[in-house]
């Protein structure tokens, strides 16, 4: 029997995030949604680690590092997928608790086994849950991660928005996503992998052509990385660093939430 939990925090009728387990049929699937993540969810991990030829797993460990978590750590990982960051995070920082929140029950039953094989069952709690309607209370992490998954959001604002609620302040918030390299001659590589190689490769290893001609379309049209941070002061964060990975094929944004004036002084 899974161990992770749904949630009750309210979820969009028309979002294709969070949205309710009973329309996550077969016939609605939506670019980006939970339900498109249950179809690809038991080969997720493989096909994530043949197209970035493993490097994604070491973009995820500079991620948790620039969390600079404090001890006894409360960390929040949205779309947590299959958990590695979660369970990596857990792993570097053995007396932190992870929560580790997702859409997609197929993709937290996968997670489940993960964090079962690593004897994180403790640490890591697996929630069902949509990151623009966080069901925590404001101020009770010391951290939130994302890893790529807030280009899947249909509402980014909302979803920053309520990252910089549940962070006490003082504490970090790190996103992990795949970016379009700006066209110059050392990117044309990345480009043509990221708009060729992606989309017929994990057609061929899923089985499953249209969601990985999704994630393509979704990273060509996320915003530029300094539009993206603009974003986030939007929502409240004061941007600590826009860092472009692997001559931008992904980047990381770091963030914090500012302290109280009355606490500055």
């Amino acid at each position: 029997m899974s161990r992770f939990t749904m949630t009750n925090s309210p979820q969009p009728q028309d979002s294709p995030v969070g949205a309710p387990l009973a329309q996550a049929t077969a016939g609605n699937v939506l670019g980006g949604s939970g339900a498109m993540f249950d179809g690809i969810a038991k080969r997720y991990d493989l096909l994530n680690r043949v197209m970035t030829f493993g490097i994604d797993q070491r973009w995820r460990r500079r991620a948790i590092g620039l969390l600079q978590l404090p001890p006894n750590a409360q960390v929040l990982d949205l779309a947590t997928g299959t958990a590695d960051l979660a369970i990596r995070t857990a792993m570097n920082h053995p007396d932190a608790h992870v929560t580790a929140l997702d859409p997609s029950r197929g993709m937290l039953a996968v997670a489940q086994a993960k964090v079962t094989a690593a004897a994180l069952d403790g640490r890591v709690s697996l929630v069902i849950g949509d990151a623009q309607h966080l069901p925590f209370a404001d101020a009770t992490f010391d951290g939130v991660t994302m890893g790529f998954g807030i280009r899947n959001v249909p509402d980014r604002l909302a979803a920053l928005r309520e990252m910089r609620r549940v962070v006490r302040p003082g504490g970090r918030i790190v996103i992990l996503e795949a970016t379009e390299p700006p066209p110059s001659l050392l990117s044309w590589g990345a480009l043509v992998h990221l708009r060729v190689v992606v989309p017929r490769l994990g057609a061929l290893l899923s089985g499953a052509p249209a969601e990985y001609r999704y994630l393509q379309k979704s990273i060509a049209g996320f915003p530029t990385p300094l539009a993206f941070a603009d974003l986030m002061r939007q929502a409240g964060h004061d941007v600590v660093a826009v860092i472009p990975l692997l001559l931008g094929v992904s980047h990381l944004w770091v963030a914090r939430v500012p302290q109280p004036l009355e606490s500055a002084r």
